[in-house]
């Protein structure tokens, strides 16, 4: 782990929370999971080892995301995450205090920036930043976003789908739908936005709902197809919605560069086959999209003075 720095690029997921150290890259990707005791709400587990808690756990243990939708659920168990990450990502010997940056959803209240914020500082920031995940996205994805010309960026993550058009170093035009994490494995795996002829199958185990017993199952990429459809025309529907709101200039700017999607859900196969048959404009996935936002993070973190517009709320 990277002690050697004393800064840090946070990508806070609902699902997943990486760690970015500039000049290192992510030194760190675990599941945004912490295991607490219900009888005095003490935290026994975080990341990875609570995750793997999750279905196996006695009563008396309740695993669970302290994020929802992108935004802090519960307070103080995202800030003993965050210095949990912190400590791993810097080395328990640092003793110098690291500049953060995190990510918010774009649709973020002034509210929930702030808990975002307080829950760096009191996690051990020495400062904190906040800045927009479409934002630290495009960045992460080699946009120039300073440049007049706008860009569409499709953020897919674990709670919520950001969808934004950027320009001049802002949003003109945005909006976030929520989004269905459960089985996102199997849906990469097998999974496609459009039907296949050629269908790709997995074994599922599990508990049956009827029986009550263990069962196994085989599940084919149509059926996936069909279970995701209503949250893919929610996805569509809001691209379609900042599309419409985007003023004629930029509009012609997206038609010819296309819309770029990122997050760990865009790389659902066949998905920009989809948005370019519902929408018309040609969309295709960054490089290393799951990683975009925290890259973008790291971006940032080594340009402040430059990326000082994008910083929507610091401390």
């Amino acid at each position: 782990m990277s002690w050697f720095s004393n800064k840090l690029g946070i990508d806070l997921g609902t699902a997943n929370t990486l760690v970015y150290v500039p000049k290192r890259g992510i030194v760190l990707n675990e599941p945004s999971v912490v295991a607490v005791s219900e009888e005095d709400h003490r935290i026994l587990a975080i990341g990875l080892e609570a995750k793997n808690m999750i279905g196996r756990t006695p009563d008396s243990i309740i695993a669970y995301r302290p994020m929802k939708d992108g935004v802090i659920a519960d307070y103080k168990v995202t800030e003993a995450m965050l210095r949990y990450y912190m400590d791993k990502a810097m080395g328990k010997w640092t003793f110098s205090k690291p500049e953060v940056v995190v990510s918010v959803p774009a649709g973020v209240t002034s509210t929930e920036r702030r808990a975002v914020i307080e829950a760096a500082i009191k996690a051990g920031a020495k400062n904190a930043y906040v800045v927009k995940e479409p934002i630290l996205a495009a960045i992460g994805a080699g946009i120039p976003i300073y440049d007049p010309v706008g860009y569409m960026i499709v953020d897919i993550g674990g709670g919520t789908t950001d969808v934004a058009v950027i320009s001049l170093g802002g949003i003109v035009a945005s909006t976030s739908v929520k989004c269905d994490k459960s089985a996102e494995d199997l849906k990469i795996k097998i999974g496609s936005a459009i039907p296949l002829d050629e269908e790709l199958s997995a074994i599922v185990k599990g508990r049956d709902f009827i029986s009550g017993l263990p069962r196994s199952v085989e599940i084919k990429t149509n059926e996936i197809v069909k279970a995701i459809s209503k949250e893919l025309r929610d996805m569509i529907k809001a691209i379609k919605d900042v599309l419409q709101e985007t003023p004629p200039e930029l509009s012609s700017d997206i038609i010819d560069r296309g819309i770029i999607m990122t997050g760990g859900s865009s790389m659902l196969r066949n998905f920009p086959e989809l948005v370019f048959r519902r929408t018309g404009v040609k969309a295709t996935l960054a490089k290393d999209p799951l990683y975009c936002v925290a890259r973008g993070t790291g971006i940032v973190l080594e340009h402040l003075n430059t990326f000082k517009k994008s910083i929507i709320a610091k401390r």
